[in-house]
């Protein structure tokens, strides 16, 4: 688990007013907040993530990231000022969102439908804080070049696929497959850093803090 300093309070309170906590588990949206210089605590939490019936992917991204951030809110009301932040993503062929694969057969048949062809790739974050509430969505196209079956079957048998929505991470060797991407990079890795920057200079919190986060 990723864990920052302590928040300070009373002579300090620009930089350390809030203590952030980040309700995920993804090791790549703590790498990103991480990456700007955001202290923060890691505090998974579980919701459903079910899509509602005629649910707009975009619509659905925000939704499960407001979610997630209210759940956490909840569950951390006893740690004080604080800053919660819930992230989705969601990739999405032919307007179905293809969700983290079963298994390997799962992960196969989403590769094969990518190949060639281009997909959206929809980031949400939202944040609470006691200044209140924001939300932000990033949207972004990648384009695969076309795969052939042996190189699908051998990406998939490298495990990287399994936890990963549409069955693929483009920072790791699946960058090799996308031939174009339009929009953000760290919002195809799960948390697109422009919008969760500008969410938390909105919900009070600087980035580039003076000192890393400690792992």
């Amino acid at each position: 688990m990723m864990l920052a300093s302590p928040a300070r309070t009373g002579d300090t309170p620009d930089v350390y007013q809030y203590l952030v906590y980040l309700a995920s588990a993804s090791p790549r949206r703590q790498e990103l907040l991480a990456q700007i210089r955001v202290r923060h605590r890691v505090h998974p939490v579980v919701v459903d993530e079910a899509v509602a019936a005629g649910e707009a992917p975009a619509d659905y991204v925000v939704r499960v990231a407001d979610e997630k951030a209210a759940r956490g809110w909840e569950e951390t009301a006893d740690k004080g000022p604080r800053v919660v932040l819930g992230a989705d993503t969601a990739v999405v062929l032919d307007e179905a969102i293809l969700g983290k694969p079963a298994d390997h057969l799962a992960a196969g048949a989403m590769l094969s439908s990518l190949s060639g062809r281009s997909h959206l790739v929809y980031s949400a974050v939202s944040g609470i804080s006691p200044v209140g509430r924001e939300s932000r969505l990033s949207r972004s196209r990648v384009t695969f070049r076309r795969l052939e079956p042996e190189e699908i079957a051998a990406y998939v048998a490298t495990g990287e696929p399994t936890d990963k929505a549409g069955g693929y991470g483009i920072q790791g060797i699946a960058a090799m497959f996308a031939a174009r991407l339009e929009g953000s990079y760290s919002g195809v890795m799960g948390l697109p850093l422009f919008e969760t920057a500008d969410l938390l200079g909105a919900l009070g919190v600087p980035v580039l803090a003076p000192s890393p986060v400690a792992s």
